[in-house]
């Protein structure tokens, strides 16, 4: 593609054949629904046993070799706090960060970008993703009592499809290193005025080299820098079983990040995530009870990738001046977020320990 050439914008909006409202994707049912008029509509999306995700060519990606039917432009605007940017439609003049809840005037800004080749839809609605969350928070007793009665009865999570990057690849690696054998030698020792015989472990070491082979299917990897990454693999893990070929009525209803890290940047941490399991590989190769590794020289080969989205349910609160951030699994309901914390049931829980500790002390003097 040319920087000339001009993909088509796509809407993804649904009207309602019966009124005309907005449709929006309902989880639990697998349909879209018509909140205004209840009109339901069943989704036509081919199953992906029936017509597989088809994979793209890493390196022609690369040289921006990609036919114009991968590529697309979707208006988005860029939060000023966080730096995510949020898929918008063409009627939306002000919204709100759904990150971290910062106000935000929509802007003309393009984002030009490999389309999403698979999704990942919602399997729980936001009444029970906000009941996971409200759960998490309650298991945790020094958090303030006024955030957890805010999250239950605040406002609504939003439903966001986060961008990823699935790679595959085959890779055949040779290597060098050296097995240890352990074995043992008797020592005489002398202790407490005894001679004792002791057994002393050794290693023995010994050259080794060979090669093993992995092909490597969907290595995920983030794509959106608006969330810390822990929060995000926290989450983990997802079953991509589930991934379904792309289709824009999943995503009625919901938001959809822009992806912000670049595909050759995924990549690098896609190629140390297979780095590590390949030295595993190694060392069980190389066998023995103990292995030095000292070189490995990995060859890929049939190197392809997939753009695709995630389902995340998010929730950002501000209290007492401070923005909170919960993030929930869309399809499994495991629940991550920054921990909050009362000063006063810690300053309570300190007291308490010293006094528990002044106690115990007492007691013990008492009985010396």
């Amino acid at each position: 593609m040319t920087e000339t050439d001009t993909p088509i914008t796509e809407e993804h909006r649904f009207p309602c054949d019966t009124c005309g409202a907005d449709m929006r994707f309902d989880p639990a049912q697998g349909k879209l629904i018509c909140d205004f008029c209840g009109n339901e509509e069943t989704l036509t999306t081919p199953h992906p046993t029936l017509q597989p995700i088809r994979e793209l060519d890493f390196r022609a990606a690369i040289d921006a070799k990609l036919p114009d039917s991968e590529i697309e432009i979707t208006r988005v605007t860029q939060c000023t706090n966080c730096g995510a940017q949020i898929e918008i439609s063409r009627d939306v003049h002000a919204t709100e960060c759904p990150f971290c809840a910062t106000p935000l005037v929509t802007d003309t800004g393009e984002h030009r970008h490999i389309k999403p080749r698979g999704v990942m839809p919602f399997a729980m609605d936001e009444g029970a993703a906000k009941k996971a969350m409200t759960d998490w928070l309650g298991n945790l007793w020094f958090a303030p009592n006024g955030l957890k009665e805010y999250a239950r009865k605040g406002r609504r999570m939003q439903g966001i499809y986060v961008p990823f990057w699935t790679f595959d690849a085959d890779t055949r690696s040779g290597y060098r290193g050296e097995r240890g054998t352990v074995y043992y030698e008797s020592r005489t020792v002398v202790r407490d005025g005894k001679r004792q015989t002791v057994q002393v472990q050794k290693v023995r070491w010994n050259g080794v080299s060979g090669r093993v082979a992995r092909f490597f299917d969907d290595v995920l990897v983030l794509a959106s820098r608006s969330l810390p990454k822990t929060f995000t693999d926290g989450l983990a893990p997802w079953d991509l079983s589930a991934l379904t070929p792309y289709a824009p009525e999943f995503l009625a209803g919901f938001r959809a990040e822009g992806y912000q890290v670049p595909l050759e940047e995924g990549f690098v941490e896609a190629r140390a995530i297979m780095d590590r399991v390949i030295e595993r590989d190694v060392r069980f190769d190389i066998g023995g009870d103990r292995q030095r590794v000292h070189d490995v020289q990995t060859q890929l080969s049939d190197v392809t990738f997939k753009h695709v989205l995630l389902p995340v349910w998010l929730a950002a609160y501000k209290y007492n001046g401070k923005t909170y951030r919960f993030v929930v699994n869309g399809q499994s309901g495991r629940v991550q977020g920054e921990r909050p914390w009362s000063k006063i049931k810690v300053t309570l829980a300190v007291i308490a320990g010293l006094i528990v500790a002044a106690a115990v002390g007492f007691v013990y003097a008492q009985n010396s």
